[in-house]
């Protein structure tokens, strides 16, 4: 079955580690994306790139920045294969940020999770995994 991981942060939190630390995490990305579970996943942007889109009455509203101001943003994302929650929560677990979730996918509009659409982009690995930040701590 697949899951996916989300992967939570608290903005700034890598300034905060030391070259070690940063290095440590950034081994630990890269061996969960060597893992053969892993189906894709990505890295995004801060969150004051976001775009947040509602739709109500009829229209469509945009705001510039997250839709709400809270201490964890969604930092990325880790499609995973795995046998049961138990196998998702022990490779969510290995994830070096803040925090993690797991929840299974699901077919949607007749295609199978992980499964791309005709003509969709794939998901591919160039900002996966996350980059440490340049500088020192």
């Amino acid at each position: 079955m697949q899951y996916a991981l989300l992967i939570y942060t608290e903005p700034g939190h890598e300034e905060t580690l030391s070259e070690v630390e940063r290095e440590a995490a950034y081994a630990e990305y890269l061996a969960l994306a060597d893992d053969p579970r892993c189906v894709g996943a990505g890295q995004l942007q801060s969150a004051e790139t976001a775009t947040s889109v509602r739709v109500a009455g009829g229209r469509t509203l945009m705001t510039d920045g997250p839709f709400a101001d809270t201490k964890e943003v969604l930092g990325g994302f880790c499609l995973i294969e795995a046998a049961d929650l138990d196998e998702a929560i022990e490779m969510a677990s290995r994830v070096p940020a803040t925090s993690a979730s797991t929840r299974p996918a699901a077919s949607s509009c007749g295609v199978s999770a992980g499964t791309p659409r005709p003509g969709a982009p794939t998901a591919g690995r160039s900002n996966w995994p996350p980059r440490p930040p340049s500088g020192g701590s």
